[in-house]
């Protein structure tokens, strides 16, 4: 329920979760046998940087570090949560034998992951810890009750045929406002339902055949369970046909459309919002924001088309498929079985540990955070950040003042946009109060609940409030960063600050390619294609000149054909539309951070640390946080969904077009270097 409107790093799929255990100079000693600064033995030196610059930085780790049966992907950031997970799983394991007062993070993070690793528990209930809801859905009579009890499963967790959360006015970013989304699909995306290939056929059969399994799971017979399953993507196919597709959700122009209540009741009259809003305990709501207008209006033709048995369910099959995880083995292997292994080419589930401690990490993250920083979070770590980003906010004002595409009017909004980032660095000044939540050591499907509730509740009770400005939408221990327009801020959670993004033992070079990379990555989110819709004070506000939109737009226009070209598994290629903010972070970021080295470097020699020039190893150091193997499946449902190129084409990308790199490596001609006429600088 609590989404930001932010942009992140976007390094995996799924939340990594890591830990440093012992104390500062342990941790101190143990990245360095985890990650030196950069490790040689990765390079192979029969590649030609100039001609394949992530082959030949990182080409010998590619070569022998395929991807295991039990993942999707195999990257350096693997390598970081697999090496931290023993702590992490040390900090959830004293916890469960702490015995501590109830409500305390520790009592709730210990009983949780007691009630995850509770297999003998959980597989005797089965069904059981959601049969009060199912009987709910099966006492409804029409479209009314079916949406009122739809907001009952929301607040539990379960999210169908519509979405909707509070957060800040895009245009008025001092309030929270209501927003209403498009929803209800059980696939990655709209595409899934209307294949045009074998491989988009099997899917879809393999999505029915799931369907089926989990209604024959919850005690229907099979020809029953078939045909509900039949009925269920005839209802979220329909959903599909009217939804917005992933580009166009892109824009934040196109998804902001403000409503009265009145005028939303004309949308989709089927509907009585002001009672469905009061069965969602959302109050004093006079607007909404709809972000597709027509998938809402598409629902009073949906509720008239499909039966209300079929209806009840589908809003069945959500609830099962949304708790899958949290019940018996049966349920949840057969959840891996379609999810992982069918979409991602995931061959193996990872020991009960692994998972528990997954499940722990996105119900009780916040209290695991606070666990995490009391002890492992090194203090000096922040003011190092600190000093990078004073670096690169002032090449970025530098590089604003110099550019020759941007009149003088627009560059001054642009600095004082600059002037008003602000950070956050680590973790909350501010921790959650969550004692209030009943967790159990063998509920668990109930402590899940229990916490969905809560947040719930914490995010339909802001309307009214003012905004909180201390609000993270990350925990500590997520390897990643993001951009929140509407907040004009950047944040950096503790646990990024570690290799291979930041070595405090490291050379500036290593760090300015990696840390350094992601720093400007973020700052240049503030002006990318959505974020410089966004002004200095977070309302989506045009501050810029006709000529410069024209300037900016023939620019990303490039980027966007740059980065279509690049092919990937199956014929799939790169959507550069989808990953065009990406991109241009990525490129303006990693510009920025090596001219943010170069002023760093002002005045000193060049140390020459393995042979390599400090610019060499700035790009080695890019390279290493990047490099990553992945299987098929998992790239092509990628190009499909994520707004975020491969790593492999974000590692060399970016570098086609930096005379900068090719200076580095004194490179003449080659595949990594763009022609001028298609090399593209923006900021």
């Amino acid at each position: 329920m609590n989404k930001l409107n932010k942009t992140i790093l976007g390094i995996t799929a799924a939340t990594i979760i890591v830990a440093c255990g012992g104390n500062e100079n342990q941790t101190q000693v143990e990245s360095k046998n985890i990650f030196p600064a950069f490790d040689l033995s990765q390079i192979d030196s029969t590649i030609n940087p100039c001609e394949d610059f992530e082959k030949f930085a990182v080409g010998n780790w590619l070569k022998n570090n395929p991807v295991p049966e039990s993942e999707s992907r195999w990257g350096s950031f693997n390598i970081v949560h697999d090496a931290n997970e023993i702590k992490l799983r040390a900090i959830v394991e004293e916890a469960t034998d702490a015995k501590a007062k109830k409500g305390t993070p520790l009592q709730q993070v210990g009983d949780f992951y007691s009630s995850a690793l509770d297999s003998t528990t959980v597989n005797e209930l089965g069904i059981k810890p959601i049969q009060p809801l199912l009987d709910k859905i099966d006492a409804v009579t029409n479209p009314q009750e079916l949406v009122e009890t739809m907001a009952e499963m929301r607040k539990k967790g379960s999210g169908s045929i519509f979405g909707y959360y509070v957060g800040i006015d895009s245009k008025n970013s001092t309030q929270y406002i209501t927003s209403l989304s498009q929803g209800g699909l059980g696939l990655p995306d709209k595409a899934y339902y209307t294949p045009s290939d074998e491989r988009g056929e099997n899917i879809l059969a393999e999505y029915k055949n799931h369907i089926s399994a989990l209604f024959v799971l919850a005690g229907n017979d099979e020809t029953n369970a078939n045909e509900y399953a039949t009925n269920v993507i005839k209802i979220e196919s329909f959903l599909a046909k009217n939804s917005m597709d992933r580009v166009e959700r892109r824009d934040p122009e196109k998804t902001y459309n403000k409503l009265t209540i009145e005028e939303l009741q004309l949308l989709c009259p089927t509907i009585n919002w002001e009672a469905y809003f009061v069965a969602a305990e959302l109050k004093g709501i006079k607007n909404v924001i709809v972000r597709q207008t027509d998938f809402i209006k598409s629902l009073d033709e949906a509720f008239n088309l499909f039966p209300i048995d079929n209806w009840k369910t589908y809003m069945k099959w959500h609830l099962i498929n949304d708790m899958a995880g949290n019940l018996s083995i049966e349920f949840e292997q057969q959840k891996f079985s379609f999810y992982s292994t069918t979409l991602r080419g995931t061959k193996e589930m990872k020991p009960r540990w692994k998972r528990a401690l997954s499940k722990s990490n996105g119900t009780v993250g916040e209290q695991i955070g606070k666990l995490f920083v009391e002890k492992h979070f090194p203090e000096e770590s922040k003011q190092k950040v600190l000093d990078l980003i004073g670096n690169i906010n002032t090449v970025f004002k530098e590089r604003v003042q110099k550019l020759d595409w941007m009149s003088d009017s627009t560059k001054t909004k642009a600095l004082e946009k600059l002037s008003k980032f602000t950070y956050k660095i680590g973790y909350p000044d501010k921790w959650e109060d969550y004692s209030s939540v009943d967790i159990q050591a063998n509920t668990l499907a109930q402590n899940v609940m229990n916490m969905n509730y809560f947040e719930y509740k914490k995010n339909v009770n802001r309307i009214g409030q003012p905004i909180d400005k201390g609000e993270w939408g990350m925990n500590p221990q997520t390897i990643n960063a993001y951009y929140n327009p509407t907040m004009n801020e950047i944040v950096f959670p503790a646990a990024i600050l570690q290799p291979p993004f930041f070595n405090p033992d490291a050379d500036d070079a290593i760090n300015y390619g990696g840390i350094g990379g992601v720093i400007g990555h973020e700052f240049s989110h503030g002006f990318d294609d959505q974020g410089s819709k966004f002004d200095g004070d977070g309302n989506l506000n045009n501050w810029w000149s006709d000529e410069d939109i024209a300037n900016f737009k023939e620019r990303t226009n490039r980027l966007v054909n740059q980065f279509s070209k690049y092919e990937v598994a199956e014929g799939n290629h790169v959507n550069g539309e989808l990953t065009l903010g990406e991109n241009i972070a990525d490129i303006a970021g990693i510009t920025l951070s090596y001219y943010a080295l170069e002023k760093a470097m002002e005045g000193k020699e060049d140390p020459m640390i393995d042979g390599y020039t400090y610019q060499q190893r700035f790009f080695l150091g890019w390279a290493q946080v990047w490099h990553a193997n992945i299987k098929d499946e998992a790239m092509i449902i990628r190009v499909k969904t994520d707004p975020h190129s491969p790593t492999r084409f974000r590692t060399i990308g970016p570098l086609t077009n930096m005379f900068e790199f090719s200076n580095a490596f004194g490179c003449k001609e080659g595949a990594m270097i763009a022609p001028d006429s298609l090399r593209v600088t923006i900021w």
